[in-house]
């Protein structure tokens, strides 16, 4: 999966066609709205969908973590789409396979399951997270009134751009939005919608479409 070397907040950031974002600083890799867990609550609703969403989704983060070999991995919420049920214990037998790397959830709306689960899946919890001068919340909504002199990383709206071209044909594809002051991840499922974002002056917006990454 490509990825673009992109500097901002006097920090280095990689950012992959596989819907993350390599911290280079901090040896991080961070994503947003895994949602595993999702495809399994809609069967169980007696709705038709694939039943293998999260082994591709956890396979392309395997192959990431392969690729960067961080020390880290940050969810920046919503890791589990409900309770739990059979892809969660997909997650716990691929979590098998990376016992050395400290896996940190920023809670999320969907994040409903017991504490006792995210300590047997060893995972750390925590509302909101500052490391250097960037502060991870799940909604940037809840960024506190009060938080100065920090970059605000979020995800929760699954952002996307559309991109139109001849014939006005247009194409909505998600993207990785960097503000004058915040900053959202794509979600990183691709069970998952996407909701278009008109830039501010002064952002970059890098669109991902299928293995590439490209600024607009």
């Amino acid at each position: 999966m490509e990825d673009v070397s992109f500097e901002w907040k006097e920090q280095h950031w990689r950012l992959s066609a596989g819907r993350a974002v390599y911290w280079e600083e901090e040896q991080t890799l961070i994503l947003a709205d895994l949602h595993a867990g999702k495809s399994a609550h809609f069967r169980k609703a007696g709705i038709a969908v694939p039943a293998n969403i999260v082994q591709e989704d956890l396979y392309r983060l395997q192959q990431l973590i392969t690729k960067y070999c961080p020390v880290r991995v940050i969810v920046v919420g919503d890791m589990f789409h409900s309770s739990a049920n059979n892809d969660v214990q997909y997650f716990r037998i691929w979590r098998q396979q990376f016992p050395h790397i400290h896996f940190m959830l920023i809670t999320g709306n969907h994040d409903i399951l017991e504490p006792a689960m995210y300590d047997d899946l060893r995972i750390s919890l925590q509302d909101t997270l500052s490391l250097r001068n960037i502060f991870f919340v799940h909604d940037a909504a809840d960024t506190p009134e009060t938080l100065k002199d920090q970059y605000v990383l979020s995800g929760h709206i699954h952002p996307g751009v559309r991109l139109v071209g001849y014939g006005k044909q247009s194409l909505r594809l998600p993207c990785f939005y960097f503000g004058p002051d915040a900053a959202v991840l794509p979600a990183f499922s691709h069970f998952t919608g996407t909701y278009s974002l008109e830039p501010e002056p002064a952002s970059a917006v890098f669109v991902i479409a299928e293995k590439k990454v490209f600024r607009v």
